[in-house]
């Protein structure tokens, strides 16, 4: 019989404390991953040891692989997006009008970590761009009456785009296009245009029917014309000797007709009818 040999207190509490510790840093490991479209960083959350902070840049897709430090990542999205404002802007005129402004916005490739670190990570549009390009909206709007927006929608998105452009210049951000959106008109604009469109109509109808009349006139005085130059041309060949010379042959068909049942009575010289004259 061999005696049963027990192991030290001291070794089995550093047993159990290497199978503790491997299971919990088992169990902290960390494999940060980044998708496609994105750019990640990551950073170290410490739980008992490690300092924290950056620890990379993540091009996705894309892992950072296995760590026993409880590393995170942090994924912004570096493609153009569109960022789209609605206003309700008091134009120079004191109307109120109501539109939308379209921003399309991207990241510059390799600065996610100054994006995260300086311009508010994910929130880097509402901390840092979404006021500054409301104000450049608000004032190039204001310069012009509400009629005039519609016709000079791309001189404000223009000008709003080279500010935006030049504001962020400097930063991780690029402004690649800028739209204004539908703009709509309170009721009492509306209702003045729609008259306004009516009343260009029943004046181009009257326009029509004005130059319709005058044609009309024209053509009266044309027929007019002939008539009266017909008239000239009939009293200058009526002679007297051409009407008697006509009476008689009237006469001479009357009285060959078998029906005939008129006398005539030759007055006048040589008994010929006789013409009262025409002058």
């Amino acid at each position: 019989m061999f005696a049963k040999k027990s192991l030290p207190i001291g070794t089995i509490f550093s047993f159990v404390a290497v199978i503790v510790f491997s299971i919990f840093g088992l169990g902290s490991c960390s494999n940060p991953s980044t998708p496609a479209g994105f750019e990640g960083y990551v950073y170290e959350k410490p739980r008992i040891f490690g300092s924290g902070g950056y620890q990379g840049t993540l091009q996705g897709p894309s892992n950072f692989g296995m760590s026993l430090l409880r590393n995170e990542v942090i994924n912004i999205d570096m493609r153009p997006n569109t960022y789209t404002e609605n206003f309700k802007i008091l134009a120079n005129d004191d109307l109120n009008i109501i539109f939308d402004f379209h921003a399309v916005v991207s990241i510059r490739a390799g600065t996610v970590k100054a994006v995260v670190e300086n311009y508010g990570g994910e929130h880097w549009y509402a901390r840092f761009v979404r006021e500054t390009f409301r104000t450049y909206v608000r004032n190039a709007v204001q310069k012009f009456d509400s009629g005039e927006l519609k016709a000079r929608r791309d001189d404000i998105a223009k000008e709003v785009t080279v500010k935006l452009q030049t504001y962020l210049n400097a930063t991780p951000f690029e402004v690649k296009n800028i739209v204004v959106g539908n703009i709509n008109y309170p009721d009492i604009v509306a209702k003045a245009v729609e008259k306004k469109l009516a009343a260009q109509q029943l004046l181009s109808e009257k326009e029509t029917q004005k130059q319709i009349a005058k044609k009309d006139a024209e053509i009266r005085i044309e027929e007019a014309k002939g008539i009266a130059e017909a008239q000239k041309i009939i009293n200058s060949t009526l002679t007297e000797n051409y009407l008697q010379h006509e009476a008689i042959n009237a006469q001479l068909k009357m009285a060959e007709s078998p029906n005939h049942t008129t006398v005539y009575i030759p007055v006048g010289t040589n008994g010929m009818p006789l013409v009262k004259g025409l002058k």
